[in-house]
């Protein structure tokens, strides 16, 4: 049940995404947890304390939000567990934590502004989904940072989030959102939060850990490139995260270019180390083939949830 429910999940987001009308009415899931996590990290971070005792609450908040989640999302299995009304209402809320549609929309209006209003539009559009400094990217970071978003949250928003909810149902896609919801709030290792957001950080490290690397397979067999496995298989572990290195370099050897590398946040400069180094860099064209590629894996991610579903049927 819990396969088809999130194949039904995946369908509805795909297809319609989080409708803005509801949105401007009762806003969205992610950020009626993101509100908890604040007012959480506002209670419990402070800089008086020692680091040990900012890890120590930091860790507890996290898993009690963590429990929460996984509590919340039992709890509406369970009442909602007979019947086809049931089985409706669970898909709905299973599409509104999962980003298809949504991560597809964002990556290619940065392909749009780059084909319809130039470089200075795609950078300002490029800075709504990725955390460096875009000012003064030139065509070839643009692409690239917008190819590395599409990869990497490809796992976090797509396959991580159908994972867990295929594995443990409602109850495992809750948990896996709030998991990644706090890390993304206070996973930083930053003066802030370093300390307050390792157990986050951590526990976010752990939970993308199977997924992350199913991604980058599915984007070398959906590529149907040998090479891709490779690249994959020899960059990966080259990233500085223990996770984005497989979908990010499994990206790279498909489309034959070269991915991360050094970047800019703020005034900090990251020495990343390349993936994929020998090849060429990408270009504005290169996104709309990455989005090509990306939407086999979410058809493949789909066909190996109705496989499943299937498999468990009495």
């Amino acid at each position: 049940m819990a396969a088809w429910i999130m194949l039904a999940g995946l369908a509805v987001e795909a297809l319609l995404g989080w409708p803005d009308a509801l949105d401007r009415r009762i806003g969205h899931p992610v950020r009626w947890f993101g509100w908890l996590v604040e007012r959480a990290e506002r209670l419990g971070n402070r800089e008086a304390w020692s680091r040990s005792a900012r890890v120590a609450m930091g860790g507890l908040v996290t898993m009690l939000l963590v429990a929460l989640a996984g509590l919340i999302g039992l709890t509406i299995q369970l009442v909602l567990a007979d019947g086809w009304v049931g089985f409706v209402l669970m898909a709905l809320l299973a599409s509104s934590l999962m980003a298809a549609r949504s991560l597809h929309d964002h990556v290619a209006d940065v392909a749009s502004a780059f084909e319809g209003a130039g470089i200075e539009a795609a950078r300002c559009t490029l800075g709504r989904i990725v955390g460096r400094e875009t000012a003064e990217l030139d065509e070839v970071a643009i692409a690239r940072a917008a190819i590395e978003s599409l990869a990497e949250n490809t796992s976090d928003g797509v396959t991580a989030p159908l994972f867990w909810g295929a594995l443990l149902g409602l109850p495992g896609l809750f948990a896996y959102k709030a998991i990644n919801t706090l890390d993304s709030m206070i996973g930083h290792r930053n003066a802030r939060y370093e300390a307050f957001g390792k157990v986050a950080a951590r526990l976010d490290d752990l939970a993308n850990l199977i997924p992350a690397r199913l991604t980058g397979t599915l984007f070398t067999l959906c590529a149907g490139s040998g090479w891709a496995m490779k690249v994959m298989f020899r960059d990966a572990r080259e990233h500085r995260s223990p996770n984005a290195g497989w979908p990010e370099s499994a990206m790279a050897g498909a489309l034959g270019i070269r991915l991360s590398g050094p970047r800019t946040y703020g005034a900090a400069t990251s020495e990343e180390p390349w993936l994929n180094a020998d090849a060429g860099d990408p270009d504005a064209a290169d996104i709309r083939r990455a989005l090509a590629l990306y939407r086999r894996v979410v058809v493949a991610a789909a066909l190996l949830l109705a496989a499943l579903g299937w498999a468990h049927l009495p």
